[in-house]
């Protein structure tokens, strides 16, 4: 008796296109949706063993879409951070 061939989750191969469209043509649209996809493909290869696959793909999404979002929570603070510096030059000059 043999199993049934696994297939591969639609949801994780979603993850991976969104979170590569991160990178290119949707910066912070595509690496939410990576996120989302990621961890709802994540849970549904965790409950269908047998049948699912293409968990490293679901994983790859995820790491792609938080790369973007962690760095731009970061670019933004350093902008943040650098004009809250230039403001506070400014009015100590004054």
């Amino acid at each position: 008796m043999s199993l049934p061939p696994r297939q591969t989750s639609a949801m994780a191969v979603v993850s991976l296109i969104m979170g590569i469209l991160g990178w290119t043509a949707l910066p912070f649209i595509g690496s939410v949706a990576a996120i989302i996809t990621g961890h709802l493909a994540r849970a549904e290869i965790r409950r269908r063993p047998l049948e699912l696959e293409g968990d490293g793909m679901a994983l790859a999404g995820l790491i792609l879409g938080w790369i973007i979002v962690i760095g731009s929570l970061l670019a933004l603070l350093v902008i943040l951070l650098f004009f809250g510096g230039l403001a506070w030059f400014a009015a100590t000059q004054s």
